[in-house]
């Protein structure tokens, strides 16, 4: 836990961020805290089906990182030392991205072991690459490396 404000009060400062940015963009949402662990907090931005969110998650998530970027940098302006880790998630985009990232993955495992050949795939964001890397952990048949400087570094999977 960082020193100085608690985990839950920083989840408590980015809650009230949210909600009256959401407020002033007339998206009506909730806003749930969720400890994940000592050092993260994670906040779930939810709405009925009709409400439009994609606004707050935008191409690839862009948005989504910067909303998030933004959060983390409210809390720690109102805290005397550093933050823990503050996540933001908008209608499940995440998880939803970690399961399409996987599923590619699976398949340019495929792909790569029937070429025999390396692939490198398009710069992505830090956690992408490690939801590829994860997604293909366990994988004997390939292994993966991040390459190049951000942000235009990628995923190179290779034949094991």
């Amino acid at each position: 836990m960082a020193e100085g404000i608690s985990l839950a009060e920083q989840g408590a400062i980015a809650k009230e961020f949210l909600v009256g940015l959401l407020a002033s963009m007339d998206i009506t949402a909730d806003v749930s805290v969720k400890e994940l662990d000592a050092e993260t907090v994670e906040l779930s931005v939810n709405a009925d089906p009709a409400t439009e969110l994609g606004v707050l998650v935008g191409p690839r998530g862009t948005t989504l990182q910067a909303l998030q970027e933004v959060t983390r940098t409210v809390v720690q302006s109102k805290s005397p030392s550093r933050t823990d880790r503050i996540l933001v998630d908008v209608a499940q985009y995440r998880e939803r991205r970690v399961a399409a990232l996987g599923r590619f993955a699976q398949q340019v495992a495929v792909d790569v072991v029937e070429s025999g050949e390396e692939r490198a795939l398009e710069p992505m964001s830090a956690a992408d690459r490690k939801a590829v890397h994860d997604a293909l952990s366990e994988n004997e048949s390939v292994v993966t490396r991040s390459e190049g400087e951000d942000p235009r570094r990628f995923v190179v999977v290779s034949p094991a």
